[in-house]
Protein backbone atom coordinates (compact mmCIF):
# COMPACT_ATOMS: atom_id res chain seq x y z
CA UNK A 1 0.00 0.00 0.00
CA UNK A 2 1.28 3.46 -0.91
CA UNK A 3 2.44 5.48 2.07
CA UNK A 4 3.08 8.89 0.57
CA UNK A 5 3.91 10.23 4.03
CA UNK A 6 7.03 8.05 4.00
CA UNK A 7 8.20 9.69 0.75
CA UNK A 8 7.28 13.22 1.81
CA UNK A 9 8.50 13.27 5.42
CA UNK A 10 11.43 15.47 6.45
CA UNK A 11 14.92 14.01 6.47
CA UNK A 12 18.56 15.14 6.29
CA UNK A 13 21.98 14.35 4.87
CA UNK A 14 24.24 14.97 7.83
CA UNK A 15 23.29 18.53 8.87
CA UNK A 16 21.61 19.40 5.54
CA UNK A 17 17.87 19.43 6.28
CA UNK A 18 15.60 18.25 3.44
CA UNK A 19 11.84 18.77 3.32
CA UNK A 20 11.25 15.31 1.84
CA UNK A 21 12.99 12.25 0.41
CA UNK A 22 12.73 13.16 -3.27
CA UNK A 23 15.78 14.04 -5.36
CA UNK A 24 16.18 15.36 -8.89
CA UNK A 25 18.76 13.06 -10.44
CA UNK A 26 21.63 14.57 -12.47
CA UNK A 27 20.69 14.75 -16.15
CA UNK A 28 22.86 15.99 -19.02
CA UNK A 29 21.17 18.97 -20.72
CA UNK A 30 24.05 20.51 -22.80
CA UNK A 31 22.41 23.94 -22.61
CA UNK A 32 25.21 26.50 -22.38
CA UNK A 33 26.33 28.63 -25.34
CA UNK A 34 29.54 26.65 -25.69
CA UNK A 35 31.43 28.62 -23.06
CA UNK A 36 30.38 26.43 -20.12
CA UNK A 37 28.61 29.37 -18.46
CA UNK A 38 25.16 28.54 -17.02
CA UNK A 39 22.33 30.46 -18.68
CA UNK A 40 19.12 32.13 -17.48
CA UNK A 41 17.16 29.22 -18.91
CA UNK A 42 19.21 26.84 -16.79
CA UNK A 43 18.42 29.02 -13.78
CA UNK A 44 14.69 28.77 -14.54
CA UNK A 45 14.99 25.02 -15.10
CA UNK A 46 16.60 24.29 -11.75
CA UNK A 47 14.50 26.79 -9.82
CA UNK A 48 11.24 25.23 -10.91
CA UNK A 49 12.26 21.90 -9.36
CA UNK A 50 12.65 23.75 -6.06
CA UNK A 51 9.28 25.41 -6.55
CA UNK A 52 7.85 21.99 -7.43
CA UNK A 53 8.72 20.66 -4.00
CA UNK A 54 11.78 18.42 -4.51
CA UNK A 55 13.81 17.96 -1.36
CA UNK A 56 17.16 17.98 -3.17
CA UNK A 57 18.35 18.86 -6.66
CA UNK A 58 21.56 17.44 -8.14
CA UNK A 59 22.84 19.29 -11.19
CA UNK A 60 23.91 17.82 -14.46
CA UNK A 61 27.51 16.66 -14.67
CA UNK A 62 29.79 19.70 -14.70
CA UNK A 63 33.30 19.54 -16.11
CA UNK A 64 36.19 20.11 -13.73
CA UNK A 65 39.20 21.14 -15.82
CA UNK A 66 40.06 22.56 -19.23
CA UNK A 67 42.29 19.69 -20.35
CA UNK A 68 40.39 16.43 -20.80
CA UNK A 69 37.30 16.48 -18.58
CA UNK A 70 34.63 17.98 -20.84
CA UNK A 71 32.13 15.44 -22.14
CA UNK A 72 29.89 17.41 -24.52
CA UNK A 73 30.23 20.68 -26.48
CA UNK A 74 27.63 22.72 -24.54
CA UNK A 75 28.15 21.12 -21.15
CA UNK A 76 28.48 23.53 -18.19
CA UNK A 77 31.79 23.86 -16.37
CA UNK A 78 33.09 25.15 -13.04
CA UNK A 79 36.63 26.07 -14.08
CA UNK A 80 36.67 29.89 -14.10
CA UNK A 81 35.08 32.93 -12.49
CA UNK A 82 32.40 33.45 -15.18
CA UNK A 83 31.20 29.87 -14.93
CA UNK A 84 31.22 30.12 -11.14
CA UNK A 85 29.17 33.32 -11.26
CA UNK A 86 26.62 31.67 -13.55
CA UNK A 87 26.17 28.87 -11.06
CA UNK A 88 25.93 31.40 -8.23
CA UNK A 89 22.81 32.81 -9.91
CA UNK A 90 21.33 29.30 -9.96
CA UNK A 91 22.07 28.50 -6.31
CA UNK A 92 20.63 31.85 -5.22
CA UNK A 93 17.39 31.29 -7.18
CA UNK A 94 17.08 27.69 -6.01
CA UNK A 95 17.57 28.61 -2.37
CA UNK A 96 15.13 31.51 -2.70
CA UNK A 97 12.52 28.99 -3.87
CA UNK A 98 13.14 26.80 -0.83
CA UNK A 99 15.35 24.19 -2.49
CA UNK A 100 18.67 22.55 -1.69
CA UNK A 101 21.13 21.98 -4.53
CA UNK A 102 24.27 19.91 -5.03
CA UNK A 103 26.66 20.16 -7.98
CA UNK A 104 27.74 16.97 -9.71
CA UNK A 105 31.42 17.07 -10.71
CA UNK A 106 32.27 15.02 -13.78
CA UNK A 107 35.24 13.98 -15.91
CA UNK A 108 34.41 12.26 -19.21
CA UNK A 109 37.63 10.35 -19.66
CA UNK A 110 37.43 8.09 -22.71
CA UNK A 111 33.71 8.84 -23.30
CA UNK A 112 34.13 12.45 -24.37
CA UNK A 113 32.01 13.53 -27.33
CA UNK A 114 33.70 16.93 -27.27
CA UNK A 115 37.38 16.06 -27.62
CA UNK A 116 39.19 14.08 -30.28
CA UNK A 117 42.28 13.64 -28.11
CA UNK A 118 41.01 11.84 -25.01
CA UNK A 119 42.47 10.22 -21.90
CA UNK A 120 41.49 7.16 -19.89
CA UNK A 121 43.02 4.75 -17.40
CA UNK A 122 44.24 2.58 -20.28
CA UNK A 123 44.44 2.85 -24.05
CA UNK A 124 41.36 0.72 -24.70
CA UNK A 125 38.74 1.40 -27.35
CA UNK A 126 35.38 2.20 -25.67
CA UNK A 127 32.64 -0.18 -26.70
CA UNK A 128 29.53 0.84 -28.62
CA UNK A 129 28.85 4.24 -30.13
CA UNK A 130 28.42 7.85 -29.02
CA UNK A 131 25.10 9.09 -27.66
CA UNK A 132 22.83 10.69 -30.22
CA UNK A 133 21.62 14.23 -29.70
CA UNK A 134 24.31 15.42 -27.30
CA UNK A 135 27.00 16.27 -29.83
CA UNK A 136 27.59 16.54 -33.55
CA UNK A 137 30.30 13.96 -33.02
CA UNK A 138 28.88 10.51 -33.69
CA UNK A 139 30.16 7.02 -34.30
CA UNK A 140 32.93 5.35 -32.35
CA UNK A 141 34.56 7.05 -29.41
CA UNK A 142 38.22 8.01 -29.98
CA UNK A 143 40.89 5.61 -28.77
CA UNK A 144 42.11 7.24 -25.53
CA UNK A 145 45.69 7.60 -24.42
CA UNK A 146 46.50 6.05 -21.05
CA UNK A 147 46.87 8.72 -18.37
CA UNK A 148 50.31 9.22 -16.86
CA UNK A 149 50.68 10.06 -13.17
CA UNK A 150 51.02 13.77 -13.87
CA UNK A 151 47.70 13.74 -15.74
CA UNK A 152 46.08 11.82 -12.87
CA UNK A 153 47.29 14.53 -10.49
CA UNK A 154 45.70 17.09 -12.80
CA UNK A 155 42.39 15.21 -12.55
CA UNK A 156 42.57 15.25 -8.75
CA UNK A 157 43.43 18.95 -8.66
CA UNK A 158 40.60 19.67 -11.10
CA UNK A 159 38.03 18.03 -8.84
CA UNK A 160 39.41 19.83 -5.78
CA UNK A 161 39.41 23.26 -7.45
CA UNK A 162 35.90 22.62 -8.79
CA UNK A 163 34.66 21.67 -5.32
CA UNK A 164 36.07 24.87 -3.84
CA UNK A 165 34.42 26.93 -6.58
CA UNK A 166 31.13 25.08 -6.04
CA UNK A 167 31.16 25.99 -2.36
CA UNK A 168 31.95 29.64 -3.18
CA UNK A 169 29.07 29.61 -5.68
CA UNK A 170 26.68 28.71 -2.87
CA UNK A 171 26.07 25.01 -3.43
CA UNK A 172 25.07 22.86 -0.46
CA UNK A 173 27.55 20.21 -1.54
CA UNK A 174 29.05 18.31 -4.43
CA UNK A 175 28.54 14.86 -5.88
CA UNK A 176 31.56 13.12 -7.41
CA UNK A 177 30.49 11.34 -10.58
CA UNK A 178 32.05 7.89 -10.38
CA UNK A 179 29.28 6.19 -12.36
CA UNK A 180 27.83 5.51 -15.81
CA UNK A 181 31.08 4.76 -17.62
CA UNK A 182 32.84 8.12 -17.23
CA UNK A 183 36.44 8.52 -16.05
CA UNK A 184 36.25 7.42 -12.42
CA UNK A 185 34.05 4.48 -13.39
CA UNK A 186 36.56 3.63 -16.12
CA UNK A 187 39.21 3.29 -13.42
CA UNK A 188 36.84 1.17 -11.33
CA UNK A 189 35.79 -1.16 -14.17
CA UNK A 190 37.85 -4.26 -14.86
CA UNK A 191 37.74 -4.22 -18.67
CA UNK A 192 38.61 -0.51 -19.08
CA UNK A 193 41.48 -0.49 -16.57
CA UNK A 194 44.52 -2.61 -17.38
CA UNK A 195 47.00 -0.47 -15.44
CA UNK A 196 49.83 -2.13 -13.54
CA UNK A 197 50.53 0.73 -11.12
CA UNK A 198 48.78 1.78 -7.89
CA UNK A 199 45.61 2.65 -9.85
CA UNK A 200 45.12 -0.77 -11.47
CA UNK A 201 44.82 -4.42 -10.66
CA UNK A 202 42.85 -5.10 -7.48
CA UNK A 203 39.49 -3.46 -6.94
CA UNK A 204 41.03 -1.59 -4.00
CA UNK A 205 43.55 -0.06 -6.41
CA UNK A 206 40.88 0.70 -9.00
CA UNK A 207 38.95 2.64 -6.31
CA UNK A 208 42.05 4.61 -5.39
CA UNK A 209 41.54 7.64 -7.65
CA UNK A 210 37.99 8.23 -6.39
CA UNK A 211 39.14 7.80 -2.79
CA UNK A 212 42.02 10.25 -3.25
CA UNK A 213 39.68 12.83 -4.76
CA UNK A 214 37.24 12.52 -1.84
CA UNK A 215 40.02 12.71 0.73
CA UNK A 216 41.58 15.82 -0.76
CA UNK A 217 38.26 17.60 -1.28
CA UNK A 218 37.49 17.11 2.40
CA UNK A 219 40.68 19.05 3.15
CA UNK A 220 39.74 22.08 1.03
CA UNK A 221 36.04 22.62 1.77
CA UNK A 222 34.26 23.51 5.00
CA UNK A 223 33.23 20.81 7.46
CA UNK A 224 29.50 21.13 6.75
CA UNK A 225 29.81 21.07 2.96
CA UNK A 226 28.21 17.83 1.72
CA UNK A 227 30.36 15.39 -0.27
CA UNK A 228 28.54 12.60 -2.07
CA UNK A 229 29.51 10.10 -4.73
CA UNK A 230 27.50 8.49 -7.51
CA UNK A 231 28.24 4.84 -8.32
CA UNK A 232 26.66 2.50 -10.84
CA UNK A 233 27.10 -0.86 -12.44
CA UNK A 234 25.70 0.03 -15.87
CA UNK A 235 27.20 2.61 -18.19
CA UNK A 236 25.93 4.88 -20.94
CA UNK A 237 27.76 2.61 -23.38
CA UNK A 238 27.13 -0.68 -21.52
CA UNK A 239 23.70 -0.76 -19.86
CA UNK A 240 23.91 -4.41 -18.86
CA UNK A 241 27.27 -4.44 -17.07
CA UNK A 242 27.23 -5.77 -13.51
CA UNK A 243 30.03 -5.98 -10.97
CA UNK A 244 31.68 -9.38 -11.54
CA UNK A 245 31.79 -10.32 -7.85
CA UNK A 246 28.49 -8.78 -6.86
CA UNK A 247 28.16 -8.07 -3.14
CA UNK A 248 31.86 -8.79 -2.57
CA UNK A 249 32.79 -5.96 -4.95
CA UNK A 250 30.15 -3.76 -3.34
CA UNK A 251 31.55 -4.41 0.12
CA UNK A 252 35.03 -3.27 -0.93
CA UNK A 253 33.78 -0.22 -2.84
CA UNK A 254 31.29 1.00 -0.23
CA UNK A 255 33.76 0.51 2.63
CA UNK A 256 36.41 2.48 0.74
CA UNK A 257 33.98 5.33 0.11
CA UNK A 258 32.89 5.45 3.76
CA UNK A 259 36.48 5.41 4.99
CA UNK A 260 37.32 8.26 2.61
CA UNK A 261 34.65 10.33 4.33
CA UNK A 262 31.66 10.69 1.98
CA UNK A 263 28.33 11.84 3.38
CA UNK A 264 26.14 9.89 0.96
CA UNK A 265 26.30 7.24 -1.75
CA UNK A 266 24.05 7.58 -4.79
CA UNK A 267 23.58 4.26 -6.60
CA UNK A 268 22.31 4.79 -10.13
CA UNK A 269 20.49 2.49 -12.51
CA UNK A 270 21.42 3.23 -16.09
CA UNK A 271 18.20 3.37 -18.04
CA UNK A 272 16.39 0.14 -17.18
CA UNK A 273 14.99 0.53 -13.67
CA UNK A 274 16.01 -0.18 -10.10
CA UNK A 275 15.86 -3.98 -10.30
CA UNK A 276 18.03 -3.99 -13.42
CA UNK A 277 20.78 -1.62 -12.33
CA UNK A 278 20.83 -1.71 -8.53
CA UNK A 279 20.75 -5.48 -8.02
CA UNK A 280 23.60 -7.94 -8.49
CA UNK A 281 23.49 -10.80 -10.99
CA UNK A 282 22.03 -12.87 -8.15
CA UNK A 283 19.28 -10.36 -7.41
CA UNK A 284 20.83 -8.90 -4.23
CA UNK A 285 20.37 -5.21 -3.45
CA UNK A 286 23.53 -3.11 -3.63
CA UNK A 287 21.84 -0.05 -2.07
CA UNK A 288 20.68 -2.14 0.89
CA UNK A 289 24.20 -3.52 1.32
CA UNK A 290 25.62 0.00 1.19
CA UNK A 291 23.16 1.13 3.87
CA UNK A 292 23.79 -1.81 6.18
CA UNK A 293 27.54 -1.65 5.72
CA UNK A 294 28.17 2.08 6.00
CA UNK A 295 25.23 3.66 7.83
CA UNK A 296 25.50 6.56 5.38
CA UNK A 297 22.61 8.22 3.56
CA UNK A 298 21.86 6.14 0.46
CA UNK A 299 20.13 7.49 -2.65
CA UNK A 300 18.54 5.00 -5.06
CA UNK A 301 17.63 5.61 -8.69
CA UNK A 302 15.80 3.85 -11.49
CA UNK A 303 12.13 4.05 -12.43
CA UNK A 304 11.18 5.56 -9.09
CA UNK A 305 8.77 8.13 -10.54
CA UNK A 306 6.14 5.45 -9.84
CA UNK A 307 5.11 6.35 -6.26
CA UNK A 308 4.45 2.72 -5.38
CA UNK A 309 7.96 1.75 -6.47
CA UNK A 310 9.49 4.70 -4.61
CA UNK A 311 7.52 3.70 -1.53
CA UNK A 312 8.75 0.09 -1.82
CA UNK A 313 12.39 1.14 -2.02
CA UNK A 314 12.07 3.30 1.10
CA UNK A 315 9.84 0.94 3.05
CA UNK A 316 12.06 -2.10 2.41
CA UNK A 317 15.08 -0.01 3.48
CA UNK A 318 16.97 -0.21 0.22
CA UNK A 319 17.64 3.53 0.47
CA UNK A 320 16.90 6.74 2.34
CA UNK A 321 16.16 8.96 -0.66
CA UNK A 322 14.77 8.33 -4.16
CA UNK A 323 16.19 10.11 -7.21
CA UNK A 324 14.01 10.76 -10.26
CA UNK A 325 15.34 11.35 -13.77
CA UNK A 326 12.80 11.13 -16.58
CA UNK A 327 10.05 11.29 -13.96
CA UNK A 328 11.30 14.72 -12.92
CA UNK A 329 11.52 15.85 -16.55
CA UNK A 330 7.86 14.98 -16.98
CA UNK A 331 6.82 16.33 -13.56
CA UNK A 332 8.92 19.21 -12.25
CA UNK A 333 6.40 19.31 -9.37
CA UNK A 334 6.32 15.53 -8.68
CA UNK A 335 6.37 15.90 -4.85
CA UNK A 336 3.60 18.50 -4.95
CA UNK A 337 1.52 16.27 -7.20
CA UNK A 338 1.99 13.36 -4.82
CA UNK A 339 1.08 15.51 -1.83
CA UNK A 340 -2.11 16.80 -3.46
CA UNK A 341 -3.18 13.56 -5.20
CA UNK A 342 -2.67 15.06 -8.65
CA UNK A 343 -2.04 12.59 -11.47
CA UNK A 344 1.66 12.07 -12.16
CA UNK A 345 2.39 12.34 -15.88
CA UNK A 346 4.23 9.49 -17.59
CA UNK A 347 7.46 10.43 -19.34
CA UNK A 348 6.94 11.08 -23.04
CA UNK A 349 10.07 10.61 -25.20
CA UNK A 350 8.68 13.33 -27.48
CA UNK A 351 9.93 15.79 -24.85
CA UNK A 352 13.21 15.50 -26.79
CA UNK A 353 11.55 15.89 -30.20
CA UNK A 354 13.09 19.34 -30.61
CA UNK A 355 16.42 18.32 -29.01
CA UNK A 356 17.81 17.38 -25.60
CA UNK A 357 18.53 20.93 -24.39
CA UNK A 358 16.51 22.84 -21.83
CA UNK A 359 15.55 25.37 -24.52
CA UNK A 360 14.22 22.54 -26.70
CA UNK A 361 12.27 21.09 -23.78
CA UNK A 362 10.67 24.46 -22.99
CA UNK A 363 9.68 24.91 -26.64
CA UNK A 364 8.15 21.43 -26.70
CA UNK A 365 6.22 22.16 -23.51
CA UNK A 366 4.92 25.42 -24.98
CA UNK A 367 3.81 23.75 -28.20
CA UNK A 368 2.15 20.90 -26.29
CA UNK A 369 0.30 23.29 -23.98
CA UNK A 370 -0.84 25.33 -26.96
CA UNK A 371 -2.47 22.37 -28.68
Amino acid sequence: MLNKTLILENTAIKQLALKNKTVVAPMTRVSTKGDGIPTQQMEKYYQRYAKGGFGLIITEGTYTDRSFSQSYPNQPGITNDKQQKGWENITHSTHAAGGKIIMQLMHAGALSQHLSNTRGPSSIQPIRRMLEGYSKKQGQYPLPQAMNLSEIDEVINGFCNAAMRAEKAGFDGIEIHAANGYLLDQFLTDYTNEREDQYGGSIENRCRLTVEIITLIKNVVSRNFIIGVRISQGKVNDFNYTWPNGLNDGEIIFTALKNAGVDYIHIASEGKGFDHGCLTRNGESLPKLAKELTGLTIIANGGLDNPNEANRILQDKHADLVALGTGALANFDWPTRLQNDITITSFNPDIFAKGVTIEAQFKWEESTNAE
